[in-house]
């Protein structure tokens, strides 16, 4: 049930800088594909979105003293998009990992491998605040590769897959993640380009 679950910052710091002793303590948690959306994904994915959106609408990109900001429209229906998507992927993510378990020698279990996609993104979604200064997506965009190895350790463990195989099922994961995470960035790049004003030639742009 929800009120099984710690804090969500709690549980955020305790994934992040103490994963080989947290994931015990999720893989033994009773709890729903609900309760973890409603406590934990809803909020953390909301952080990317909503500081992306600040960052390119407010600040926007400085290149050679140049600033360009994207219109608040554009900006919005990104973050809007992105944030959706980001629940969504979560969701696709666990069908994935639940679906290859028996390739790996591990067992079916839907909440489990809702858990392993969930809590494994956390690294992405806190990294995620440095984009309200866009010239630090890179970094966040780094920081985020943490992920991959909270998914290594959970994976073994809540999907019960023998851990000589862990990389493997690791690595076959990651591939469908990074193929999950092109697809959010090209319908989002879709999307925002939608809102993008178009001048005639030759209009000026104040």
């Amino acid at each position: 049930m929800a009120s099984t679950h710690p804090a969500l910052v709690e549980r955020a710091k305790k994934i992040l800088l103490t994963p080989k002793t947290e994931w015990p303590v999720i893989d033994g948690e009773p709890s729903t594909i609900g309760d973890i959306y409603k406590n934990y994904v809803l909020i953390l994915a909301a952080i990317p979105a909503i500081a992306g959106l600040i960052g390119n609408a407010l600040f926007g990109y400085t290149v050679l003293g140049v600033t360009s900001r994207v219109p608040i429209v554009s900006a919005l229906s990104s973050a809007i998009v992105t944030y959706i998507l980001s629940l969504i992927s979560v969701y696709v993510l666990a069908l994935i990992i639940d679906a290859l378990a028996p390739t790996f020698g591990g067992t079916k279990n839907h909440i489990q491998a809702f858990k392993v996609a969930a809590y494994s993104n956390t690294a992405g979604w806190v990294a995620g605040i440095l984009t309200i200064i866009p010239q630090l997506g890179p970094i966040a965009a780094l920081l985020s590769l943490y992920g991959f190895y909270l998914l290594y350790l959970g994976l073994p463990g809540l999907m019960k897959a023998p851990t000589d195989k862990a990389l493997g099922y690791t690595v076959v994961t990651v591939i469908a993640a990074i193929i999950l995470f092109i697809l959010v960035g090209a319908v989002v790049a879709a999307v925002s380009a939608m809102f993008i004003p178009v001048y005639p030639a030759g209009a000026q742009i104040l």
